[in-house]
């Protein structure tokens, strides 16, 4: 017995955890909050998925012991030595002393001779005591629950929210969570009702606490099912698709011209709320009562849109006691506070999914091109510079084999292996509730490895299982449009609300998942009806059993997952993308005249794009090829100033200034030369021929004293007297 493995999973679940949040989050701008509580609901979902196949197979190890040995007093059962430690290749026919209290305590063990022949059990080389999983599944169970059903879904509402007290987030919270407590109470409600009408039964603690726990789970696996349908068809689609260059590329400009449309329509948005934050902040000046909310909405807005607002810091207004119909008022600006989060949170997630569409665009351009070069090496329009020893691995020969040759193998291979998981699992839903004979292919294949007491495949299978339905579920979640206001993106740019809702997802839909593997793999006797077996996993004690409300745990939870192969086939025909597409929704079908034209259309918004990508570069180019040759602007102000300074030296015998214009010479000498500009890239004589003129003008006004050249050499005229007298 050794708590190593568990150790290690718990640590490295965390890490990864901790690691994704990173990757997809900016923890240096959200709130301290927003990230631990995305990090613990998180952690702990993931931690179910990895810790669950560890209690598979302990599990199998107590059936063993009940199937070789008979229930006896305590004083018959004989313990092992206390300073031997079991591994995975020694064998007991006595149960360890952690297994003994459970037999006291039952009395009698299942029977199951048919499945382990051997006399003999091994222990599995992750067992630990019998209290160690049952009191973590309590903290992670209870602990996701809280969260999923009342902490994040309130801290979402509070950060989206446009009040500016405290108190004022919290009553918006509660008022937009209404929907969702609703749902969780009208089933919970409807549950207490049925017990509470069975003469039979007796509402108490342990009841109220199965009835709060059906009723979570009732709505997880409601939605489960209707996701991971989607899912099993979806995934290995997906994966086919993107195999093939062409077709994936058809499809990203497909998604380039649906995101366009939202893009503008965000865009647009923002310029009509930026407007209206604008005009109240020019009504609202710093002595009001109401700059405070105003300065909290104007921090809001994004910081390369700032300087367009106007700050109300031009000039004192003196407010009277009733304020004018034109000055907003406090619940005004607690709207305009709402709509400026939604603005900028839909303009920043519609800008990310558009620079991820481009980026992969614009690599499977890269692809098409790269494939037609004979000397095969892999060509970019926007090469990534790699560093370290990936400079050394990734070279341009390299990525070309993988990205033209090896890749789209690898991707066609996984997908046949996808397509048969995703058959396996169809297969087991479907099936499952069957126990004589076993039809269940994951129930098969567990039992097998039961019995060669291979407790590392029974892990690995569990894990990767759990895993596969995990990926299904979530891909659909991202996936269809309902839910398209939040998003997931790498390189930092998700944003905290989305962190919240995939937090909340985790959580709520995890453990209905689990109890739903459970009983594929026969070991929720209360899901398929083996009244035989009396032990079961740690997971499942927690979450009890649907006994008090009958119709649940002999029908919903039985035949409900069946409807899941009415969903894949649904989806694997298009059914719903060809009834939106009949409705006037854009969706991607293959031979409609629609989804054609958009490809059309897509595809010149990405040429336009690389266009203006390729100009900045180009532009970025110029300007640091300017700056190797001729130094910075701090520079060129420097050298400026030092041969100002020496003809003003040089002049000063020669000339009687007058005060104002004086005054006037040395604001336009203090003032910042102009920076470089592209037009002037275009002909680089032009600059010398510039400063030559800019010297000769120079001379001019140091000989004669009295003419005014304007800064460009545009005419002359004399400056108007008193224009520098304000600043």
């Amino acid at each position: 017995m050794s708590v190593a493995p568990l150790a290690v999973e718990v640590i490295c679940v965390f890490c990864l955890a901790a690691y994704l949040l990173h990757k997809y989050g900016n923890i240096r701008r959200q709130h301290v909050l927003v990230t631990l509580a995305s990090l613990v609901a998180w952690y702990f979902s993931m931690i179910i998925i990895f810790i669950l196949p560890l209690d598979v197979s302990t599990t199998f190890y107590k059936i063993c012991l009940g199937s070789i040995q008979p229930p006896v007093t305590p004083a018959a059962i004989l313990s092992p030595p206390t300073n031997a430690t079991p591994h995975a290749n020694q064998s007991y026919t006595d149960a360890p002393s952690s297994v003994n209290a459970t037999v006291n305590d039952d009395q009698s063990l299942v029977r199951r001779g048919a499945l382990f022949d051997t006399p003999t059990c091994q222990v599995p080389w992750s067992y630990v005591q019998e209290h160690v999983l049952p009191n973590m599944w309590h903290v992670v169970y209870w602990t996701s629950q809280i969260l999923t059903w009342l902490i994040l879904p309130f801290m979402q509402s509070y950060a989206t929210s446009g009040d500016f007290t405290i108190q004022g987030k919290i009553k918006t919270a509660l008022i937009e969570n209404a929907i969702y407590y609703g749902s969780y109470l009208l089933i919970f409600g409807a549950l207490l009702i049925y017990v509470a009408a069975r003469p039979d039964l007796q509402i108490d603690g342990p009841r109220l606490k199965m009835i709060g726990i059906t009723a979570s789970n009732t709505w997880g696996l409601f939605l489960l099912v209707l996701l991971l349908g989607y899912g099993l068809v979806e995934v290995p689609r997906k994966c086919w698709t993107s195999s093939n260059r062409e077709q994936l590329l058809a499809y990203t400009r497909f998604q380039v011209a649906k995101l366009s449309t939202d893009k503008s329509d965000a865009e647009e948005s923002l310029e009509d709320v930026l407007e209206e934050v604008s005009k109240a902040s020019e009504a609202i000046r710093y002595n009001h009562p109401h700059r405070k909310y105003m300065d909290t909405v104007l921090r809001k807005v994004p910081e390369d849109m700032q300087a367009r607002l106007n700050r109300g810091m031009d000039d004192y207004e003196d407010y009277p006691d009733g304020h004018s119909a034109s000055i907003p008022s406090e619940k005004d600006l607690v709207a305009l506070h709402r709509k400026t989060i939604r603005a900028v949170t839909s303009q920043h997630r519609t800008q990310i999914q558009w620079d991820i569409l481009m980026e992969r665009a614009f690599g499977l351009e890269d692809i098409g091109e790269s494939e037609k070069c004979a000397d095969r090496r892999f060509r970019s329009t926007f090469p990534q510079h790699y560093t370290g020893i990936l400079k050394h691995i990734c070279t341009p020969t390299v990525e070309w084999y993988w990205k033209c040759l090896v890749r789209p193998w690898v991707l066609k291979v996984l997908t046949v292996i996808l397509a048969v998981f995703s058959f396996v699992v169809i297969w087991s839903e479907v099936t499952f509730f069957n126990k004589k004979p076993v039809l269940s292919l994951f129930a098969i294949f567990i039992n097998v490895a039961a019995k060669n007491y291979d407790y590392f495949y029974i892990e690995l299978a569990s894990c990767l299982t759990i895993t596969y339905l995990c990926v299904c579920v979530y891909f659909t979640v991202f996936r269809i449009r309902i839910f398209n206001y939040y998003y997931i993106a790498p390189y930092h740019q998700t944003d905290s609300n989305s962190l919240l809702f995939s937090g909340i997802l985790l959580c709520r839909l995890t453990p209905p998942l689990c109890l739903n593997f459970l009983g594929m793999i026969h070991l929720d006797k209360h899901v398929t009806g083996n009244e035989d077996q009396e032990i079961e996993t740690a997971y499942t004690s927690i979450m009890g059993h649907m006994d008090v409300i009958s119709f649940l745990s002999d029908g919903f939870y039985i035949y409900y997952p069946i409807l899941v192969i009415v969903v894949a086939l649904g989806t694997f025909f298009s059914v719903g993308n060809r009834c939106l597409g009949l409705l006037g929704f854009q969706q991607f079908i293959g031979d409609d005249d629609m989804t054609s034209d958009l490809i059309e259309e897509g595809k010149e918004m990405i040429k336009r794009e690389k266009r203006k990508r390729q100009r900045v570069e180009d532009g970025e180019a110029r300007r640091k090829s300017w700056r190797d040759r001729y130094g910075t602007t701090k520079d060129r102000a420097s050298s400026l100033q030092n041969r100002d300074a020496s003809d003003s030296d040089s002049a000063k015998y020669s000339r009687v200034k007058d005060k104002d214009d004086s005054a006037q010479v040395e604001l336009l000498k203090d003032s910042e030369p102009l920076d470089y500009d592209d037009s002037l890239a275009e002909n680089e004589e032009f600059d010398r021929a510039k400063y030559t003129r800019s010297q000769a003008g120079r001379s001019s006004r140091q000989t004669t004293g009295s003419r005014w050249t304007g800064g460009r050499g545009y005419g002359s005229q004399a400056p108007p007297k008193g224009l520098f007298d304000d600043v």
